[in-house]
């Protein structure tokens, strides 16, 4: 069973605290605070108990334009916490271990990108990513650890993993609602249908596959690129334009895939029955079958005759989960899909949002009334197939008592 915050006796104690917090910057400069407040209320219960907190987080990929320092993040939380917030240039060398130890109740410090240490790009079992440099040396100034970074839950880097093979660990406020309520999708009302859009192709199959399989989908709904392959594999001749983008994705193989869902679950699955594409700068609809062939535009967003059918589907729903946005969302001509389609969702009774790109595209449309959304992009996809995270097997393993103490 997860420990959580009410079972940690936070005072005076020194708490590791893995958050996520990973975010959209450019020059070092923020450009979205969501995943930053998605952590307050954890932060400030752990503030307010007097507790000395470190903070652990990570911030994009080796080699990606977003792999910079978390020192704008200390200084936004430190905004959003109305206190103050230090950063230490380090994650496990002789500057962090000061600042750790230097720690007065009610104080905090973020630690450096944890993924500037090469280690923790990697993937270990709890017991060996113990014994990596982050962990060995940063969890002897601890007390305790907390995990409330349910985004990044299906990874086993040193920093999620390896903590709780060797301190009382415990369970943050995101990671606890994110268990909730995801971790009971079987509990939810049926009929039960999954909305799969957006370009992660490979995901959604999986996805696919194993809520159709295990019974978790009474019907499952494709848009986006996604809904692309699924025509494709159904024999549908998108164009060169589509199957372009499809190919230079390096998604040609999964066509094969999703055509072996369609013969498996084809009269569980909904495919789009037009779709929008760009003609002399205006959205132009398209039945399916009547799409140029050859170099013709690319289908960028469902049309108005699929959005009719879904929301004849999502009507008939008690319980819609959805992840991937319908269509180009960021151009506003395309934004039609995913605005209406993810409307029509929070009318039901139990409407789950998959965290990453799904959230972001809601923010920017400003739909709102789904009964969750989730910070987590592919920890939510794993949960919502009813997959272990790593994560949180470990901190379900996690002694009561720090080793050797």
């Amino acid at each position: 069973m997860t420990r959580t915050l009410d079972d940690l006796d936070a005072q005076g104690r020194v708490v590791g605290v893995r958050v996520d917090i990973n975010s959209p910057v450019d020059d070092d400069a923020l450009l979205d605070d969501a995943r930053l407040r998605a952590h307050v209320d954890t932060l400030s219960e752990l503030l307010e108990r007097d507790a000395r907190l470190v903070v652990l987080a990570h911030q994009g990929r080796p080699g990606s334009d977003d792999f910079t320092s978390l020192e704008p993040h200390a200084e936004r939380l430190a905004e959003l916490l109305d206190r103050p917030v230090g950063h230490v240039d380090s994650n496990f060398g002789a500057a962090a271990k000061s600042a750790i130890e230097a720690l007065e109740d009610g104080e905090c410090v973020v630690l450096e990108n944890t993924r500037f240490y090469s280690e923790e790009y990697m993937e270990f079992e709890p017991d060996r990513a113990s014994r990596t440099h982050l962990v060995s040396r940063i969890a002897p100034l601890l007390d305790a650890y907390v995990n409330d970074a349910f985004a990044a839950a299906h990874r086993s880097q040193p920093s999620l993993v390896g903590f709780p093979a060797v301190l009382p660990s415990y369970a943050g406020r995101v990671m606890e609602t994110e268990l909730d309520v995801l971790g009971r999708i079987e509990e939810t009302p049926r009929p039960r249908t999954y909305v799969l859009g957006g370009a992660k192709v490979p995901d959604s199959i999986d996805v696919a596959w194993s809520v159709l399989e295990k019974d978790l989908a009474d019907r499952v709904l494709t848009a986006g690129v996604v809904g692309n392959v699924f025509l494709v594999a159904d024999g549908v001749d998108l164009g060169d334009a589509s199957s372009d983008f499809i190919y230079d994705q390096g998604y040609w193989d999964e066509i094969d895939r999703a055509a072996d869902v369609l013969d498996a679950y084809g009269d569980r699955i909904a495919l789009p029955r037009d779709v929008a594409v760009e003609r002399n700068g205006e959205r132009h609809e398209l039945g399916v079958n009547a799409l140029p062939p050859g170099d013709g535009e690319a289908a960028m967003d469902v049309g108005s005759s699929t959005l009719t059918y879904y929301g004849s589907l999502l009507d008939d729903s008690s319980t819609v989960i959805l992840n991937g946005p319908a269509g180009v969302y960021e151009e506003e001509i395309f934004a039609t899909g995913t605005r209406e389609l993810y409307g029509a969702a929070t009318d039901v009774e139990v409407s789950i949002v998959g965290g990453g790109d799904t959230a972001s595209a809601l923010r920017r449309l400003g739909v709102e009334g789904f009964t969750h959304v989730s910070t987590g992009g592919g920890a939510a996809l794993k949960m919502l197939t009813a997959e272990d995270l790593p994560a949180v097997s470990a901190l379900e393993d996690a002694p009561e008592r720090a080793a050797g103490r």
